[in-house]
C-alpha cells in the first residue's frame, strides 16, 4: 500500500490556547524535562485514516532508540483503534510488537485535520520540551498543494474522522505562528507524507522555516525511516539542521534501496534550503517574464518542453530542474532570460535529492505547471509564490 499519503485518502493566547483546546482531556503529567535539550522533534502522526497501522509500526521504529538527554522525540498520535488522541514522549523500548511509550497527554474526538490543533501541539512541545532547535513534521496522506479529481484527499492531514484536511495555506499559517511561539524560525519542517516537496509549499513558509525535507513523488507506506534516522541522530545530537535534514534525506533513499524498506526505484527525497528561495523567486519572476514575451511560435516550444517534464503521479507537478533543463536545450534559450539564474539559484536552494532509479534526475523541488484547464486557478493566484513571482500569469498563459 502506497502512503499514498494521497489517493485514500495565530496562536491561541499562545499557550493558554494549547489546553483550554484540550479540554476534558486526561493529563497524566509531563515529565521533569526542562532542561534546553540539544533538539525536540515533534512529529504530528495523523493515523485517523487507512494508515493507522504504519503509524503504530513508525512509532515503535522511534522506540528502537528512544528520546535521550539531548533530544527530545514527541509525538502527537491519532489512531483508528483508540478514540483518544495521545501525546507521547517517545521512549527505548524491547517490546518490538507495540507501542508502549508513556502518554503525557490524552484528548479525545481530537480533530488531526485542523491546523490550529498541529499549532496547539507545537505550542505545547515547545513549552514541555524546550531545546535549542525544533523539527517539525506532519505525518500523513499528501497530495501536494491542491485537489485534483483523481482523489478525495487534498494537501495534508486528511482526518477520516471529521473529514477535515490542512490546505497549503494553513500549512503555512501554522509555520508561521510556530515561529513566533519558538521566537525564531522553526529550524526544519518536514512532511511525512506524499507529493509535498513543492516550491509552492515552501514559499507558504514565508520565513517561518529555515529547511524543508520531503518526497516530490508519491511515498511508500513505511514512510519515513524512523529506526536508522532516529539512531544516527541521537548518536551525534549537535548536528546542525542542514545536516540533520541531509542524514534523513539519505537515510531514506537507503531504506528503500535495498534498506529496512526493501527495494523501491519509484522513490523521491531531498532536503531544501528555504533560506535561499529569494533568489530563485527573482530569477524565476524574470524567467517567467521572459517565456511569456516569447512569440507563439517559440512559446508552443516551450509547452512541449512542459509535456516532456519529468511530473510525479499528477502531470502537472513537474520537477523544477528538469523543466529548466529542458527549456535550456531549445534553440532560442539564449535569448530566454533568468533561465540561468533559475538553474543555478536552484542548485543553491537544493542541498541533496536522494533519488531511486526511476527518478534518479529529479532536481529535489517540483511546481506546477498544468497543460490542461483547472478549477484551482483562481486559488492559485493567491498563494504567496505566485504573489511573489507572478508564475500563476505564465501558467495562465499556457492553458490559453
Amino acid at each position: 500500500m502506497f502512503k499514498l499519503k494521497t489517493t485514500l485518502v495565530i496562536a491561541f493566547a499562545i499557550f493558554a490556547t494549547t489546553f483550554a483546546r484540550a479540554e476534558g482531556s486526561a493529563f497524566s503529567g509531563v515529565e521533569d524535562s526542562s532542561a534546553l535539550k540539544e533538539w525536540t522533534f515533534l512529529v504530528f502522526i495523523n493515523g485517523h485514516n487507512n494508515l493507522s497501522s504504519f503509524a503504530d509500526m513508525n512509532i515503535r521504529d522511534m522506540e528502537k532508540t528512544g528520546s535521550s538527554d539531548k533530544v527530545n522525540l514527541v509525538v502527537e498520535w491519532g489512531s483508528q483503534s483508540s478514540k483518544m488522541t495521545k501525546r507521547l514522549l517517545v521512549k527505548k523500548s524491547t517490546n518490538p510488537n507495540k507501542v508502549t511509550s508513556p502518554s503525557v497527554m490524552e484528548m479525545p474526538n481530537h480533530d488531526m485535520g485542523d491546523y490550529r490543533n498541529l499549532i496547539d501541539f507545537v505550542a505545547w512541545g515547545v513549552k514541555n520540551y524546550p531545546a535549542k532547535r525544533y523539527f517539525v513534521a506532519v505525518w500523513n496522506h499528501g497530495s501536494g498543494w491542491h485537489r485534483t479529481g483523481k482523489v478525495s484527499a487534498r494537501d495534508i492531514s486528511f482526518d477520516d474522522n471529521t473529514g477535515n484536511v490542512i490546505t497549503t495555506e494553513q500549512l503555512g499559517t501554522a509555520m508561521q505562528e510556530s515561529a513566533k511561539i519558538i521566537g525564531r524560525n522553526v529550524d526544519i519542517y518536514g512532511s511525512d507524507a506524499c507529493l509535498m516537496q513543492m516550491i509552492e509549499v515552501g514559499a507558504e513558509f514565508n520565513g517561518s522555516v529555515d529547511y524543508m525535507v520531503g518526497s516530490q513523488e508519491l511515498e511508500p507506506g513505511e514512510g519515513w525511516p524512523y529506526a536508522p534516522f532516529v539512531k544516527q541522530w541521537i548518536a551525534n545530537p549537535t548536528m546542525t539542521a542542514a545536516e540533520v535534514s541531509v542524514l534523513l534525506s539519505k537515510e531514506y533513499q537507503k531504506s528503500y534501496d535495498g534498506g529496512v524498506y526493501g527495494n523501491k526505484p519509484d522513490t523521491t527525497f531531498s532536503a531544501v534550503n528555504l533560506q535561499k528561495l529569494p533568489a530563485l523567486y527573482a530569477s524565476l519572476t524574470t524567467l517567467q517574464q521572459s517565456l511569456r514575451g516569447l512569440g507563439a511560435s517559440q512559446f508552443a516550444e516551450v509547452k512541449k518542453a512542459i509535456n516532456n517534464s519529468m511530473n510525479f503521479y499528477y502531470s502537472d507537478y513537474v520537477d523544477l530542474g528538469d523543466f529548466l533543463n529542458r527549456t535550456q536545450s531549445l534553440g532560442f534559450s539564449r535569448a530566454i532570460e533568468g533561465l540561468s539564474a533559475s538553474q543555478s539559484a536552484l542548485k543553491e536552494v537544493v542541498l541533496t535529492a536522494d533519488n531511486g532509479d526511476n527518478f534518479l534526475k529529479a532536481s529535489g523541488l517540483s511546481i506546477w505547471l498544468p497543460t490542461y484547464q483547472s478549477s484551482e486557478l483562481n486559488r492559485y493566484d493567491n498563494l504567496q509564490f505566485s504573489k511573489t513571482t507572478g508564475w500563476n500569469e505564465l501558467v495562465r498563459q499556457v492553458l490559453r
